[in-house]
Parts: C-alpha cells; structure tokens; sequence
C-alpha cells in the first residue's frame, strides 16, 4: 500500500462493527425472504433447518438492530444535514453519471448518503418493534390477533424496503471505484478524498497532509 498518498477514512473498529452488521443482515435478510417468497424457500438454508432458522432470525434481527444502534451513535453527527447538501442535489445527475467537474463541498458523507443513513435508521426501528409483536416465543401472547396481523405486514414492508436501501448502498459502493476498498481497508487515496468529498478533504486531512498529491487513477 502507498501509505504516503493515502488518508484513513474509517477505523477498524467502525469497520468491523460495520461488516459484522452486513453479516447478520445477510443471514436475517435471506431467512426472511425465503418465508415472504415461497419461490425462494431455498434461501432459508442459510441458517439450517425450518424450524432453526426462525428461532435464529429474531435473535438475529435483535442483533443487527444492536450494532445499527451503534453505528447510529458513531456516525449519525457527520449525517445532520447542513446547507451545503443542496449543491449536491442540484448536481445530483453529475453524481449518478460519475462526473466530477464541479466542487460540490461535500463533508465525510454526501446527502445521498445521509438519505441512506436516515432511511435505514427509521427502517431498522420499524423492524424492531413490530418484530417484538409478533416474537410468538416471548411477546406475541401480549398482543391481541388483529394488531399481530398488521405488525406482521408492516415488518414484511419495512423488510422489504430496507433490502432495496441496502441493494441500492451496495450499487453505489461498486460504482465509486475506490469506495469498497476504503471499507475493507480503511484507507482511500487522498486524490479520491478530495474528489468525492472535497469539504471533508479541506477540513480534515489537508490540514495534516504535507505530502504531494499524486493524481487519482
């Protein structure tokens, strides 16, 4: 690694708190749609057997919902929304086409990613409460059949929702080159830094950066 024209971006306890999380989001995602789409039943074997994998995937969900809590403390005061976020929307199309020509004074995160963030906070708390109300093992006797029925639809539509949230983060990773490497290493150039988050690049790292800048390839 050219350790002299990189900058870290995430620590390794972010990273691994977050590939833990898209760990445990695999398996409950998969499980769950197996039990949505009877076409997809093959799915559920990520987990073992019928009758051990839906006493996993609650547990499981718990799990994701305890280290997406967590990341919420680490990261949600780079995702407040500021005033500079506008520059990125109206150059929105620019983003979704890779055309980086204009400085959009972006921060550690861009409001796209922000949208994302907020989304799949509001989505996995969704997940969470109606998944207690229908938990038949330990909190679906307290609640009466009709607000199980409607807690088991809004946990499908919230379910459902957050995997193409996540399909969609997972597009965008591989569409910005350079974006996936920065989480399994942690490091991204510092040409890509300033490309793609410039306000970031100007606050944080250039103001400790005497090294030259080698051109982003």
């Amino acid at each position: 690694m050219d350790t002299d024209n990189r900058v870290l971006r995430t620590k390794f306890g972010d990273r691994l708190l977050h590939w833990t999380m898209v760990s445990c989001f695999f398996l409950v995602a998969m499980s769950g749609l197996s039990w949505f789409f009877p076409s997809l039943h093959w799915l559920g074997s990520v987990l073992g057997p019928p009758q051990l994998a839906r006493i996993l995937h609650p547990f499981l969900g718990v799990a994701v919902f305890v280290l997406l809590m967590c990341m919420f403390v680490r990261f949600v005061h780079h995702n407040m929304p500021v005033r500079t976020d506008a520059v990125w929307f109206r150059h929105v199309l620019d983003v979704l086409l890779n055309r980086h020509g204009q400085k959009l004074q972006i921060g550690k995160y861009n409001a796209g990613q922000k949208i994302l963030f907020w989304g799949i906070m509001a989505l996995i708390s969704a997940l969470f409460v109606t998944g207690l109300v229908i938990w038949r093992a330990y909190f679906a006797m307290y609640f009466p059949i009709p607000v199980i029925r409607l807690a088991l639809l809004a946990h499908s539509a919230a379910a459902l929702a957050l995997i193409l949230l996540v399909l969609g983060h997972i597009y965008m990773g591989l569409w910005v080159r350079g974006s996936i490497t920065g989480m399994i290493t942690g490091y991204v150039s510092r040409a890509w830094a300033r490309q793609h988050h410039d306000r970031w690049y100007a606050e944080e790292v250039a103001p400790e950066d005497t090294t030259p800048v080698k051109p982003h390839s």
